[in-house]
């Protein structure tokens, strides 16, 4: 089946093992076998109302910052994107504008990937975003910064630092459907604000850098895919 050979496919992260020997942490292949049944039992009707087959070719994490919702996309083939979900954000914090230094405490604005999943995160599980990507490093050298942050993770929990809290049923579910569709078919968005609410901007009073026009335009372009429709 595809989930079990996804499964192959998902590196293993492990904390390593206590004083006396006795091994604490899980693999992700553990973690699967303890929240799987439940978390795919939650999705699948999403799924299913949505005539999208599980486990899908493709899904698309999309966070909206303003908004406060982790939307969930996914489709099969070359079929257009479906709104399986939308889940609250429970805790983000920063504003509106990219993540540019550490401690800045801001959650990135971009087009990244999931790096890897932690089954055994301090906040329930976790989700780790590309973050910096390629756009990141590029406005980052022209600007001469440097430590640009990292260990951005969609995780657990209701408390965050310039992550993305979901709770931990919610982290269970994406936690599985993201082992169970593949790392590297996962694209995740995260945008300021809805662009695709032509009505939506963001404040100037945020001070932006000059580039954020050319990132938020390629955000607008990118939500286009995903249409609105019908709220799950």
């Amino acid at each position: 089946m595809k989930i079990f050979s996804n499964m192959k496919k998902v590196a293993v992260l492990t904390l390593g093992v206590s004083v006396s020997g006795t091994v604490v942490a899980a693999t992700i292949a553990e973690r699967l076998a303890q929240y799987g049944a439940a978390a795919r039992a939650r999705l699948k009707p999403y799924f299913e109302k949505q005539q999208v087959a599980y486990p899908p070719a493709q899904i698309a994490l999309i966070g909206l910052k303003q908004e406060k919702i982790l939307e969930v996309y996914a489709r099969n083939g070359t079929n257009d994107f479906k709104r399986i979900r939308s889940y609250p954000i429970l805790a983000a914090s920063g504003g509106a504008g990219p993540k540019l230094r550490e401690g800045d405490r801001q959650v990135p604005e971009g087009i990244y990937g999931i790096e890897s999943l932690n089954p055994n995160s301090r906040f329930h599980l976790s989700l780790r975003v590309d973050y910096p990507n390629a756009f990141d490093r590029e406005q980052a050298a022209r600007e001469g910064r440097s430590n640009l942050g990292g260990d951005i993770m969609i995780h657990g929990s209701n408390v965050s630092v310039g992550c993305l809290a979901m709770g931990d049923k919610v982290a269970e579910d994406l936690f599985v459907l993201a082992a169970d569709t593949g790392l590297k078919n996962i694209t995740v968005v995260l945008a300021p604000v809805d662009f695709r609410d032509e009505h939506k901007t963001v404040s100037a009073s945020a001070h932006l850098p000059a580039w954020t026009a050319e990132l938020y335009e390629k955000l607008r372009t990118r939500l286009k895919e995903f249409s609105e429709g019908q709220k799950p």
